[in-house]
């Protein structure tokens, strides 16, 4: 088994690696929750523009009016379609920096269970020596007695 201050060691990198993936896992969660805040702004937008468009249409609209209103719409539907796009790769970013983390962490912990490993072997090595030194000076009082 290590040595308890490599243990130690690894303990403290472990750490570190851990609250840099917990860092990296907080600015994905950061990134996504923007682009689904985008993704809504212009879903929004596209409706109250489609709803413009309804309200043009039963007021009447000219031909060219028309076909700006549907060109724009298309433009909407296009940049909401890369929107998407970006969102899963948002959300696929997160997935990785949450098993990043999750390993990490893992990794901690299987390092914190060898040093207290460590340490009840320490101690109960001690407790047989303290046993074992108690035993001798009892024998050897007896003998003394004797």
């Amino acid at each position: 088994m290590a040595t308890p201050s490599a243990i130690d060691t690894l303990i403290e990198l472990a750490v570190k690696d851990t609250d840099e993936a917990a860092k990296r896992l907080g600015l994905a969660i950061r990134a996504c929750e923007e682009v689904e805040q985008k993704m809504t702004l212009l879903t929004q937008y596209r409706d109250d523009y489609a709803n413009r468009f309804q309200h043009s249409l039963s007021v009447g609209l000219s031909p060219s009016g028309y076909r700006n209103f549907q060109l724009f719409i298309d433009k909407l539907d296009g940049a909401i379609a890369s929107q998407q796009l970006v969102l899963l790769d948002a959300r696929h970013r997160i997935e990785e920096a949450r098993t990043a983390w999750q390993s990490s962490e893992r990794k901690r912990m299987s390092y914190g269970t060898l040093a207290s490993r460590a340490l009840k072997v320490a101690q109960q090595k001690e407790a047989k020596r303290d046993q074992k030194a108690m035993d001798e000076h009892a024998a050897r009082a007896i003998l003394y007695k004797r």
